[in-house]
């Protein structure tokens, strides 16, 4: 287990560092997509080609995770939407600190839109969990409607009472494969069209 915690430490670290290095060359981005591994292995320019993204999943994060790396995943880039989906890996204690995020994000991206993604069914030996997730989605979908961003319910269609998380989804009991994505991008999009359609008659009359 020891072993595990110091490389996951290791895999963060590094990511971060990465995320940093990319920063100094990555332009403008239409949306930061932050979160763990569901992030993490999502290929975005497969799912989103119209848009430049910022993938800023690292797996095996955590609320806690993300709070602390705000900075070089988020505000450095400014980007015009934040799509974030995180809790799965502390689901008993996420609820601590999940506003403080928020928070954050409010005062120092005052400009960009937030999506607050519900966490995902799980399947198999972790389906135990669900309930769980399905009481802290409830709270992230309160905590939304609170600060005025928007929120996206990946658990429903995702969930089936018998299986949890539905077989021909998984990759394995937590994770989404491609099937799952596409279903997931296919919730997420027209969102994302509604908050990056250029505004009208806003900009260009000055």
């Amino acid at each position: 287990h020891r072993q595990n915690v110091i490389l996951l430490q290791q895999y963060y670290d590094n990511k971060v560092a990465g995320f940093a290095e990319e920063n100094k060359t990555l332009g403008e981005v239409d949306v930061a997509f932050i979160g763990d591994s569901i992030t993490d292995g999502w290929v975005l320019s497969d799912y989103f080609p119209d848009y430049k993204t910022a993938n800023r999943g690292i797996g095996g994060d955590t609320t806690f995770g993300v709070e602390k790396r705000l900075q070089v995943s988020l505000y450095d880039i400014n980007p015009r939407v934040v799509v974030m989906l995180i809790g799965g890996n502390n689901l008993d204690t996420m609820m601590e600190n999940y506003e403080n995020i928020l928070i954050s994000i409010k005062e120092n991206l005052p400009e960009s839109q937030v999506i607050l993604c519900s966490l995902t069914a799980m399947g198999g030996e972790w389906a135990r969990n669900n309930p769980k997730a399905v009481a802290n989605n409830l709270q992230i979908k309160r905590l939304a409607e609170k600060y005025g961003f928007s929120f996206v319910d990946y658990y429903t269609p995702l969930y089936d009472e018998n299986e949890g998380m539905k077989p021909e989804y998984r990759a394995d009991d937590v994770h989404p494969n491609s099937t799952c994505y596409t279903v997931m991008a296919n919730i997420l999009r027209p969102v994302l069209e509604g908050l990056l359609a250029p505004s009208e008659g806003g900009e260009n009359h000055g």
